[in-house]
């Protein structure tokens, strides 16, 4: 008779057999987790990554930034203390531009586009939705020219472009902005009366009018029987629009996100 096999020998590849199936199963798991952790990760860098506006976002976000500015910045900065302009050097014979500095005499409170504004004026600034007029009254170096810069606040570069085109059909002293006075300074008698020359210039969403008189209080007189006094008086009234305009109206720099969650 012959012995009786050892009761492990059947058993044995059984075992070896579950073991290799658990073995397997870990394996998986462990693939299937580094992968959830794989695709964690790429979410937590793709938020981590720079933002990236598309162009039309880019101009949305400059346009917005630009509307705001005159609500943002102190009524200081839109009106600097002084301003310099040049004045040609063909007015003293000589080749090279005279600069000259232009000093602010009072910034006026906010007022309505209507209050603000010549009948005209506030019409065009009506039809195309001016919210409001800021306005200062700046000294020339003399001491003997006024000007008043008033910034009129439209809804879009369009509308000021549209406003601007109709109040700008040549050099003129109506329609436009009515002069800032203040008290007790060189521009208490400085009033409409005085008006000389008006100009309008849209910056981007702003409309910029200027009008410019003498301070000694006469009346308009005929500004082309004196060439240098025209051109000075332009000079002055410009150079003044333009330094407050320009950085009024200009587009920031193009917006970026430097990355982050919630960027």
């Amino acid at each position: 008779m012959q012995p009786e096999p050892p009761p492990y020998e059947d058993a044995a590849p059984v075992r070896r057999v579950w073991g290799g199936w658990r073995f397997g199963l870990t394996v998986v798991g462990l693939i299937v987790g580094i992968a959830g952790l794989a695709a964690s990760a790429a979410g937590v860098s793709a938020q981590l990554l720079p933002r990236k506006f598309t162009p039309a976002q880019q101009q949305r976000i400059m346009a917005w930034e630009t509307e705001g500015r005159w609500r943002t910045m102190s009524a200081g900065k839109i009106f600097p203390a002084s301003v310099t302009y040049q004045l040609p050097g063909t007015s003293f014979a000589v080749s090279n531009e005279l600069p000259l500095v232009a000093r602010r005499v009072g910034i006026a409170k906010q007022a309505t586009c209507a209050a603000a504004s010549d009948p005209a004026a506030a019409k065009v600034l009506g039809t195309d939705r001016c919210a409001a007029i800021l306005r200062a009254t700046y000294a020339d170096e003399t001491d003997s020219m006024l000007v008043t810069v008033g910034v009129a606040v439209m809804p879009s570069n369009a509308a000021a472009k549209s406003a601007a085109s109709q109040l700008s059909s040549g050099r003129q002293r109506h329609p436009g902005v009515r002069v800032a006075p203040f008290h007790s300074t060189l521009a208490g008698q400085f009033t409409n009366r005085q008006r000389q020359l008006s100009w309008s210039v849209s910056e981007g969403p702003y409309l910029i009018l200027s009008t410019a008189g003498y301070s000694d209080g006469r009346p308009h007189v005929l500004e082309s029987s004196d060439a240098y006094a025209d051109q000075e008086m332009t000079r002055f009234a410009n150079g003044v629009a333009d330094a407050i305009g320009t950085p009024l109206g200009a587009l920031p720099l193009s917006p970026h996100c430097p990355g982050g969650p919630g960027c």
